[in-house]
């Protein structure tokens, strides 16, 4: 997780700590590391891929 002004945060503890109150759960799934991840949105229903990272975007498509 990458919010803005801060460092990278790459364990399930500090999203929950940084993050618990304005979330509904938190997955622990490891060190997720710092590379960027492929984020795909789908508010409009269909996905629109807005960064392509770490992850296959092609299924998106």
């Amino acid at each position: 997780l990458l919010l803005p002004g801060a460092e990278p945060f790459t364990d399930g503890w500090q999203i929950k700590e940084e993050l618990d109150h304005q979330v509904d759960a938190v997955v622990d799934a490891g060190d997720a590391g710092t590379e960027p991840t492929t984020v795909v949105d789908w508010t409009e229903g269909a996905p629109e891929v807005v960064r392509v990272g770490a992850g296959d975007p092609s299924r998106f498509a």
